[in-house]
């Protein structure tokens, strides 16, 4: 047996948070100024990325709104920084196409359409486009896709999901 150098790996880690993490951390904040947190992207751009958070309130939300929480949430991920790198804070609210993050939001919109895309294909198709019927305990989604009928989705499998606008 020979004894030598074998070959070196090196792997690059971006330190940065977790979603949920972040989430964790934000929440709070948005929450103390009167608004509930939607939900938290972040999107990689290269050197750059986007860090976007959906604020909601039952009056609506103005653009002085996401002013409001843009510069608290400013002050905080400077102080804690989360986030490693350039980015951009965008604040959001979830508009006419709203993301759905949570168990909650799917739950909440039972009986509207959704199109959603999962992380990976499910016969071949990761795009689906259905009327959501209901959430199991089990973290399922119950939708009725359009001529297709039932089907059933874990959750943890959806990768994006937004609510269709109907005028």
């Amino acid at each position: 047996m020979e004894v030598g150098l074998g070959p070196t790996f090196c792997f690059r880690v971006q330190a940065m948070q977790t979603k949920p993490t972040l989430e964790a951390l934000i929440e709070p904040v948005v929450a103390a100024l009167g608004y509930e947190l939607v939900g938290v992207e972040h999107l990689s751009q290269g050197r750059r990325s986007l860090l976007r958070l959906y604020i909601d309130s039952e009056q609506g939300i103005t653009l002085d709104d996401c002013e409001r929480v843009s510069h608290q949430v400013s002050g905080l991920l400077e102080v804690e920084e989360p986030v490693r790198g350039d980015y951009t804070l965008e604040v959001s609210s979830p508009g006419l196409d709203r993301p759905l993050f949570k168990p909650e939001h799917y739950a909440r919109f039972v009986g509207h359409k959704v199109r959603l895309r999962l992380h990976a294909p499910l016969d071949g198709r990761r795009k689906y486009v259905g009327v959501i019927e209901g959430l199991e305990d089990n973290g399922t989604l119950v939708l009725n896709v359009e001529d297709e009928g039932r089907l059933e989705l874990a959750l943890q499998d959806i990768d994006k999901a937004n609510l269709v606008p109907e005028f």
